[in-house]
């Protein structure tokens, strides 16, 4: 699994996230098939570069027309003294006001992995539970305003969708910096950190850093996703970084808003090694094949390392399922607590195993027919070179070939 670490010293936000992501390789084709099925007219994808503070950052840009413009960006209208008419008429501009099964119903119509669409509903639920709790209503009535606007809709469906696109397992976010002052929303002047990502913090338990900087830095979407995300807050004492991405922000700050992500690789451990893993297990003898399915989604998208059924026996011969979850330490509460909720179990049976642990290493290798992610794997000196599914299947997909015939010319 990939490690993603995302370093927010200036903040986070949506389109800071996606421009980001697509930095580090995730497939810019993908994201605009997916984001093209979005049912409104007056929005326009544009992906680009843009210097900031001399860095070459990809810029990812959702443009609304003047009909659907909520001022995001307008720096006069977040922060300076607007004038009453001047207000009055900013006021004129339409503002989407969607609920959640709204939002949700956009996200199934369009085109994305089951993985990717979860994700996507996932940072809409904590966005949805922050801003009830701020305006002391339930999530089903929350009504979502500048969240639920086209470009916060397609900022937090292209971040799931390149997220989803490259392959990350873990995520690790230290901290993320705010700033202070007031800002303006769809409710009024507010301080900053809003309210909606005050509650995000508490309740996700994001580090949230203050700083002497004028100005909102991290958005309610950007603090959404950052939770959907987020599985561990501390770095490894050594890692190697194996790709490096830059996001820009829009809002003109006297420090630039820039996203660097890493993919990175633990070099603490030793190459070969014994490691501890733990393993879950619950009997199942009531639950629907979809039911069964489902769990095991939602299990591997939370950072299972593997999850299974095996068919069994019990007692006076009922046929059931042995669920199996393999998972890290840290994750045990939060794997117990999915099985717990979504299956009828009163019970799991929890066992700390030590494993041996081959060194490993991404490479790309050439084949007749274009290059190919893979994974190698060491033993006492002899490689052992294994496709990556997903790469070697768009490359069939390309050539017009069998896959067979992809993995067979790896070596």
């Amino acid at each position: 699994m990939k490690t993603l670490y995302l370093q927010c010293e200036t903040g986070i936000s949506g389109d800071m996230i996606v421009g980001a992501l697509l930095d580090l390789g995730a497939d810019k084709e993908v994201l605009l098939k997916c984001l093209s099925g979005l049912p409104e007219e007056g929005i326009e994808i544009r992906i680009g570069r843009k210097i900031r503070a001399g860095i070459d950052c990809c810029d990812f840009d959702v443009v609304l027309d003047a009909e659907h413009d909520n001022h995001d960006h307008d720096m006069d209208y977040l922060y300076g003294h607007v004038k009453e008419e001047d207000h009055h008429n900013h006021e004129h501009h339409r503002h989407e006001h969607r609920r959640l099964k709204d939002v949700e119903e956009i996200i199934d119509g369009l085109e994305m992995t089951a993985g990717a669409r979860s994700l996507a509903k996932k940072t809409f639920r904590i966005l949805g539970e922050a801003e009830a709790k701020a305006h002391a209503t339930i999530l089903e009535e929350v009504h979502f305003h500048e969240v639920g606007a086209l470009d916060s809709i397609a900022d937090i469906v292209a971040a799931s969708v390149c997220f989803d696109n490259l392959g990350i397992g873990e995520v690790i976010i230290p901290k993320i910096c705010e700033g202070r002052g007031t800002v303006r929303t769809q409710h009024g002047i507010l301080p900053i950190p809003v309210p909606a990502v005050l509650n995000i913090v508490r309740k996700h338990g994001l580090t949230l850093a203050d700083t002497d900087r004028a100005g909102e830095l991290v958005t309610p979407t950007g603090a959404a996703f950052a939770a959907a995300v987020m599985t561990a807050k501390t770095l490894p004492a050594e890692f190697e970084v194996k790709k490096c991405g830059y996001g820009s922000g829009k809002r003109e700050y006297e420090i630039p808003s820039i996203l660097r992500a890493m993919i990175i690789e633990d070099k603490t451990k030793e190459d070969s090694r014994e490691d501890v893993i733990y393993k879950l297990e619950t009997n199942v003898d009531d639950s629907s094949g979809e039911v069964l399915g489902y769990v095991m989604e939602r299990l591997l998208e939370a950072g299972a390392r593997d999850a299974y059924f095996s068919p069994i026996f019990m007692k006076k011969n009922r046929p059931a399922y042995l669920l199996s979850v393999i998972v890290t330490k840290d994750l045990v509460s939060a794997m117990e607590d999915i099985i717990f909720k979504e299956t009828t179990t009163i019970g799991i049976r929890r066992v700390r195993m030590e494993r041996t642990v081959l060194d490993r290493r991404e490479e790309k290798r050439e084949t007749p027919y274009g290059e190919v992610e893979v994974k190698v794997a060491t033993h006492k000196g002899k490689d052992y070179v294994y496709p990556e599914y997903e790469s070697a299947k768009k490359l069939a997909e390309k050539a017009g070939v069998p896959l067979k015939e992809i993995i067979k010319d790896i070596h």
